[in-house]
């Protein structure tokens, strides 16, 4: 089902993108596990009180009584979200909608590979890179805590956090897929593909701001999200990361019917 040297030749072209959300991540990870301090706590939670419509809306809380608790009230809101967002958007519409909106789709289907296989190919290239970043994530925050506060963060915990993570990017991803399929012009990819994780997130951010607003977080999947529960074990939010990978499966599936199917005029 894969194309290997189609796939070597698109990861060679997503390291340039990994590397830098890797570096943007990595700098936050480690200056935000590095404040994590009663005193300097404090201070954070006083900025809460100044503008709590303003944090809260970035999914930022206060009280935090642990390391992995923390994490969750100043990374997990909007640092975690919006980077490996990013990246889905970007390395989503480079795999599809740019070769056939550049002509190039022609070339990749000139040799004897059939439709599916590219689809699928160019699939598992972006499910590689995002299942890299969060890894990659996941191995940062367990060796930054160690080195800053050994013994202080519970990975068992965080190992069920950043699963979530992962399965609601492979969510963000399979739309960004399916937008690069549906179009064979790169900007109605982006349009579809960036604006309704952006909306999506910008409704979470109205739900997140205050009560009289809170029914507005029916209307997004970042609802299925839910970070402090799932490192409590809550079984609604191990359901909502399972509605995640489901729906993600189906769209990815749903971009590879597509592109199969669609004419491309080449």
């Amino acid at each position: 089902m894969l194309n290997m040297t189609l796939y070597r030749r698109e990861m060679k072209g997503s390291l340039k993108l990994l590397l830098i959300f890797a570096a943007i991540i990595t700098m936050y990870v480690t200056i935000i596990i590095s404040m994590y301090d009663p005193k300097m706590m404090e201070t954070l939670d006083s900025f809460y009180e100044i503008m709590p419509e303003l944090m809260a809306a970035v999914g930022m809380s206060t009280g935090a009584a642990s390391l992995a608790g923390f994490l969750i009230s100043y990374l997990y809101g909007f640092i975690l979200l919006v980077f490996p967002m990013a990246f889905c958007i970007l390395r989503g519409n480079g795999l599809i909608a740019k070769y056939t909106d550049t002509g190039s789709m022609a070339a990749l289907l000139a040799a004897p590979v059939k439709r599916r296989t590219v689809a699928v190919t160019q699939m598992s290239v972006l499910i590689s890179g995002i299942l890299l970043l969060i890894v990659y994530t996941s191995v940062l925050e367990v060796a930054a805590a160690q080195v800053y506060f050994p013994g202080e963060l519970a990975v068992t915990e965080l190992c069920a956090l950043n699963a979530a993570l992962l399965s609601l990017h492979l969510f963000i991803g399979s739309i960004c897929f399916l937008a690069s399929c549906l179009f064979s012009d790169t900007k109605y990819s982006i349009a579809f593909g960036a604006g309704i994780p952006a909306l999506m997130y910008v409704l979470q951010m109205l739900a997140n701001a205050g009560e009289q607003a809170d029914v507005v977080k029916y209307f997004t999947f970042f609802t299925l999200f839910d970070a402090s529960g799932m490192a409590a074990g809550e079984n609604s939010a191990v359901l909502g990361m399972l509605a995640l990978l489901a729906g993600a499966a189906a769209l990815y599936m749903a971009g590879i019917a597509v592109f199969c199917k669609k004419d491309l005029h080449i």
